[in-house]
């Protein structure tokens, strides 16, 4: 089987000038640039960029995998609106990922490697369809949705990172959205833990009620109202964002405390290596220091 490699970056809160798709272009010659994406694969030779580095200066998304099974998803967020502290509860068994700053930014860096290679690889000029699958995963934490972080801990759980008696970081991860079920494929969690998670509500509200987002907005100051009218007649990309997450987290604390939390199976635990040896032969395809 010759190598394939595929990469996808794409441009959410801005999307690029001309200036910015003629450095792009000297990254490479032939992947396909538009205003708010840059793609290529390789079936031969490397990419010469750095993705980290394509990152954090042009794109919000970047999706990365290899017929050898690496599999990599990079996410920007700007770091105001994502609360560390409560990811810590989700990450402390997490290996497969790093989380960096990057001026007003926060860079989430998952990398799996060793999975099993896809059956289609007839197919290897169109994997769009995965970063189309995944990207709607951005907003969904930007609008305070953790479960894509709850899945990462469910993958640490998987390979045996996570003490027997831990107990989960939510109650459950029902019920899952199609870019949920993208990110737990694309990384293949297994589908049996993933499914017992399912059956459990997540304890927060996906679908926000008309009437809870009334009172919510209900309880800002005029002040705090102001301010973001203004924001949105601005354009400010986030401010549906940011209100979507207050309502979620107001609507969080109507829920009892104490209530007790499942421990997850580990009785299917296997193998399954994520972000391996940066200096391995194949952690380097999907990395930064790839020519």
């Amino acid at each position: 089987m010759s190598e394939y490699q595929y990469y996808e970056f794409r441009a959410v809160d801005r999307p690029l000038s001309e200036a910015d798709r003629r450095d792009l272009r000297d990254v490479s010659t032939r992947a396909r640039i538009t205003a708010t994406s840059f793609t290529n694969f390789y079936e031969w030779g490397d990419f010469k960029g750095d993705p980290v580095a394509l990152m954090r200066r042009w794109f919000d998304l970047h999706l990365y995998l290899a017929n050898w099974g690496t599999h990599r998803l990079m996410i920007r967020f700007p770091a105001r609106l994502i609360d560390r502290q409560r990811l810590e509860g989700f990450l402390h068994a997490v290996d497969c990922l790093e989380i960096s700053t990057s001026g007003e930014n926060l860079i989430v860096d998952i990398l799996c490697e060793e999975l099993e290679p896809a059956d289609d690889w007839d197919n290897w000029d169109d994997d769009s369809h995965w970063l189309e699958a995944l990207a709607p995963l951005r907003a969904d934490v930007l609008g305070g949705d953790l479960r894509l972080f709850y899945l990462l801990w469910l993958k640490a759980a998987e390979i045996g990172s996570v003490k027997p008696d831990e107990a989960e970081p939510l109650p459950g991860i029902g019920p899952m959205t199609p870019a949920l079920d993208a990110f737990a494929r694309f990384f293949q969690l297994d589908a049996d833990l993933v499914a017992e998670a399912a059956e459990r509500p997540a304890g927060t509200t996906t679908e926000l009620s008309p009437d809870m987002v009334r009172r919510s907005v209900g309880a800002l100051s005029d002040h705090e109202k102001t301010t973001l009218l203004v924001r949105l007649v601005d354009g400010d990309r986030h401010v549906e964002n940011e209100l979507r997450a207050f309502v979620r987290n107001r609507s969080m604390l109507k829920v009892s405390v104490g209530s007790p939390m499942a421990t997850v199976p580990l009785g299917r635990r296997t193998a399954s290596p994520c972000r391996g040896d940066p200096s391995g032969p194949r952690a380097r395809a999907g990395g930064a220091t790839r020519g």
